[in-house]
């Protein structure tokens, strides 16, 4: 893997099964939505209420996969297999150290949360019991995530796409038999996620026995340990940064008025969604770039950066120009209210010009977290979103209208692309550049 076309080739290979499984989630919820939708009002939005709690705590979760993906893709790359191996033990622990923290908050702290958020006592009582029984289900959570960096460091992408699949899939089946059949409502639904969780998670086991088995040290290693939570406690920083202004930016919505909340919705799921298009991209740069570096191949990881910048760059430019040329048929799919189409139109079409920067972003931070730059991607992140607070705070923004709302979000994209494309060429491409004139 020395010239473009195979580090394309590769990056392609990994990028294909990543985002198979990375969209594998969100159908899943989607699913089971509906569902749950057809049992009733309260129901649905006891739910709804339950999986926002939990989506925080499972996308903070993910800060362990790519500590872990990192340092074992990095111990490969220096030959060092008995280092890999070790990394893939104490992620593992890491992992049980952290639904031994997680499982009991989220169960007794549910409870508080719904009665902060909602005052409905049906809707309450709907959204405490999906969590006390979710939380079970955390510590499968926890290792399939672990499990998902070790996979990754390895360069396996295809064993998480089959797993996740398969488990989702049989998620829907037996939450088809209990809440439908069996009648069992939110906790058929409750159940049925747990039951697919645990099924996940001693597949994934088995599967990565092969990663761990030569490890001589099958006991908590508390230094590695302390290694990878260091790097996870900077990744989880950076996600809490990110998601201040994702919130923020529905809560400046949410004071303009129903409709333009409603509109702001639309936009933001259109944008999760193309973001897992853009993360397929960036997940095999964790890895590749990882591997390069451990093996002392500056130029080759120079080389891959590059090829993951143009290729999320020219994916970032079609998805621009299919979302701008489909903005207003594709609001029409998600509401009749002219008023809300019209603004979700004007919306998407901002948004879709914030997938240029945008795709420089997400590249930009796969690339780093390959590079293991932890630290400065925790540092930028809390950056951006304080300068974000300062913009809306400096320019008094009450009830903005949506144009402006995007208009925010893509100047923080901005700011993300051009902070991660300078540190990458700092890291990557100058030290290179300026080895090869010490030789001329």
């Amino acid at each position: 893997m020395t010239d473009a076309r195979s580090v394309d080739r590769r990056i392609r290979s990994l990028a294909v099964p990543a985002l198979g499984a990375l969209a594998v989630e969100p159908v899943y919820v989607a699913v089971d939505t509906a569902i749950i939708g057809h049992v009733g009002t309260s129901e649905l939005a006891g739910v709804a209420l339950a999986a926002t709690v939990l989506s925080i705590v499972v996308a903070g979760s993910n800060v362990l996969a790519y500590g872990a993906t990192e340092r074992i893709a990095r111990c490969r790359g220096q030959g060092d297999i008995i280092g890999a191996t070790r990394i893939a033990t104490q992620s593992l622990w890491v992992a049980v150290a952290a639904a031994a923290v997680l499982t009991p908050l989220v169960a007794t702290v549910g409870r508080l949360i719904t009665r902060v958020v909602e005052t409905d006592p049906d809707t309450a009582a709907h959204a405490v019991r999906y969590l006390w029984i979710s939380s079970l289900g955390l510590p499968a959570v926890l290792g399939v995530t672990a499990a998902q960096g070790i996979c990754r460091g390895h360069g396996d992408y295809r064993t998480p796409l089959i797993i996740l699949a398969v488990s989702n899939g049989v998620n829907v089946v037996v939450e088809l038999l209990l809440v439908v059949v069996a009648g069992l409502s939110v906790t058929g639904s409750a159940l049925s996620t747990v039951i697919a969780q645990w099924l996940a998670a001693l597949w994934f086991i088995r599967r990565v026995r092969a990663y761990v088995g030569p490890s001589r040290q099958r006991f908590p290693d508390l230094s590695v340990m302390a290694d990878l939570s260091r790097v996870s406690g900077a990744l989880a920083l950076r996600v809490g940064s990110m998601l201040v202004v994702l919130s923020g930016s529905t809560i400046l919505a949410g004071r303009s008025g129903t409709g333009v909340l409603a509109a702001h919705q639309i936009v933001m799921g259109a944008f999760i969604l193309l973001a897992l298009i853009l993360d397929a991209l960036a997940l095999p740069a964790q890895t590749l770039v990882a591997e390069a570096g451990g093996s002392g191949g500056q130029q080759l990881a120079a080389l891959i950066a590059g090829r993951v910048y143009t290729l999320s760059l020219i994916t970032g430019v079609i998805l621009c120009a299919g979302l701008a040329l489909g903005a207003g048929p594709i609001a029409t799919i998600f509401s009749a209210d002219p008023l809300v189409v019209d603004l979700a139109g004007d919306g998407l079409r901002i948004l879709a010009i914030g997938l240029i920067p945008g795709a420089v972003a997400f590249a930009g931070d796969g690339i780093l977290i390959g590079s293991g730059d932890f630290l400065f991607l925790a540092v930028a992140s809390v950056v951006h979103s304080a300068v974000m607070v300062a913009a809306v705070a400096v320019t008094g923004l009450g009830a903005p209208q949506l144009w402006v709302i995007w208009l925010l979000f893509g100047g923080w994209l901005v700011l993300r692309a051009g902070t991660v494309a300078v540190r990458s060429y700092v890291l990557l491409v100058r030290p290179h550049a300026s080895s090869a004139a010490m030789t001329m």
